[in-house]
């Protein structure tokens, strides 16, 4: 029953486009008036493309999400009428015993918000199956950059004035592990495997039909969103952990941190269903698998055959064909010209008579007439 589920949101997410990113054109351009600008009309068109995106692809199950996420960050900031938080509780009682302590109204909405938040991440993760590895490495780099916060805050309440280098290193230590986790984990994981898929999927003995692939498949501004969150994170973690780390008696009011955590984090949450959703999107119908380079080496799937070269096969006939895979995944061709022994990667020029290497060949004993990736296997393909 999983399968069929998970079968689906991919047949959804495969649904093609109804414009695509290459056809996207801003009316004002910052190259004309300076052609170093060039960035930001690639990154406008690049906005545009995304608007019309999630208008036409979200729909009740992204909104769900969303609300359902705003409302456990609510209810998990929410002291009005209550007044534990701004009374600053009982600091002798920690972990369960100060939890069995807390008013009514505090202890419900705790459990509530602690029961949506379980709701959110099972949505993420069922919404999005070929990011779930790496939602488990971004939420594992928000808890730890809470942690780092929490950590400085029990030393210095009024964090980041009058502070010590060990309340920074906490800090520190925490946005490693979440620069690790985001950065050098899942962002190189969805631009490596967006470079793949480019280059195994849209090969073409056109230049400009590759290049236009390679602008359709443009992570700009994505990345731009995700340093955005980046620095959403820590903002709400540092709110958070400001907001709770009065001491009694508290002759401060804490309404503004409090509202700086709520709207940060919200916006966070934002991006964050934006970040696993767009790569769903862009690569999640051709079923390709989220993973840096590195981690396809060391991957069981990837290290099952490990030949210095193979050999291509018919997809039809299972016969041997001419095309070879190198071992650095570099697939080589025969120039179709008579006379000409040149080999090479299809689609470039041969270097001995100028002649395009063919991206399909004919198979010598059925005839058929198969792209160069569909004599290799997956794994080899990969």
């Amino acid at each position: 029953m999983e399968e069929e589920t998970v079968g689906t949101v991919i047949d959804e997410h495969a649904v093609p486009a109804s414009i695509r990113l290459s056809d996207i054109s801003s009316k004002f351009k910052f190259s004309e008036k300076d052609s170093r600008l060039k960035i930001l009309d690639d990154l406008a068109e690049e906005a545009i493309f995304h608007s019309k995106m999630i208008i036409e692809r979200w729909g009740v199950s992204e909104a769900a999400t969303f609300m359902l996420a705003s409302v456990a960050i609510t209810l998990g900031a929410w002291d009005f009428g209550i007044g534990e938080f701004a009374n600053g509780g009982d600091y002798n009682r920690v972990f369960t015993e100060g939890m069995l302590f807390l008013k009514d109204m505090s202890l419900i909405f705790a459990l509530l918000s602690i029961i949506a938040w379980i709701g959110v991440i099972l949505r993420l993760w069922w919404r999005f199956p070929i990011m779930r590895e790496n939602l488990v490495y971004l939420l594992v780099g928000m808890f730890a950059a809470q942690l780092g916060y929490i950590s400085a805050h029990a030393n210095t309440p009024n964090f980041p004035t009058n502070t010590e280098f060990n309340d920074w290193a906490s800090v520190g230590m925490a946005n490693l592990v979440l620069i690790f986790l985001s950065f050098v984990v899942v962002h190189r994981a969805v631009i490596e495997t967006r470079d793949i898929h480019v280059e195994e999927r849209h090969s073409h003995p056109d230049p400009r039909v590759v290049e236009r692939a390679r602008r359709d498949h443009s992570l700009a501004l994505w990345s731009l969103g995700f340093t955005f969150w980046f620095l959403l994170v820590n903002l709400f973690s540092w709110a958070g952990a400001h907001a709770m780390a009065s001491r009694p008696p508290i002759v401060e009011n804490n309404f503004v941190v409090t509202c700086i955590y709520v709207l940060s984090n919200i916006l966070a949450i934002g991006l964050f269903i934006h970040i696993l959703w767009y790569p769903q999107f862009m690569l999640g119908g051709a079923g390709d698998r989220i993973q840096s380079v590195r981690a396809r080496e060391v991957s069981e799937d990837y290290t099952r055959a490990t030949p210095k070269k193979r050999q291509g096969i018919c997809p039809i006939c299972s016969s041997d064909t001419p095309v070879i895979q190198h071992p650095s995944g570099l697939i080589e061709v025969p120039c179709s010209q008579l006379d000409c022994n040149g080999r090479g990667k299809p689609g470039s020029p041969c270097v001995d008579c100028d002649m395009t290497f063919p991206t399909r060949i004919a198979c010598s004993s059925c005839s058929s007439n198969t792209t160069i990736t569909s004599h290799f296997t997956r794994q080899e393909a990969w």
